[in-house]
């Protein structure tokens, strides 16, 4: 797969890995996503928060042999991910519980 670029959003205490929904389902890693992280209103984009599931998703890349960058978007106040839903993985594990 072709090396892509993700925004990293930046504020001046904290980060954000912004990727599409389908590409943790793709990697099969959205239910270990935490509510740390937050989500578009519409579902389909995860903001991953900087500390567990950024590195979460970059270890998932990496064993699937796929490569990227970053392209760092910063704000010097409150950015405003961090009024955004949390991602939640509560409804993600039920989800997947019903599944089976």
């Amino acid at each position: 797969m072709a090396e892509r670029i993700y925004k990293f959003h930046t504020d001046p205490g904290h980060g954000w890995l912004q990727v599409s929904r389908a590409e943790l389902e793709r990697l099969q890693i959205e239910y270990l996503i935490s509510c740390c992280s937050y989500e578009s209103s519409d579902g389909k984009t995860a903001f991953l928060e900087e500390d567990c599931d950024a590195s979460r998703f970059c270890q998932a890349k990496k064993l699937v042999g796929e490569t990227f960058d970053t392209d760092t978007r910063h704000v010097d106040y409150d950015h405003p991910i961090r009024r955004m839903k949390r991602f939640d993985e509560t409804a993600l594990r039920l989800r997947k519980t019903q599944r089976v």
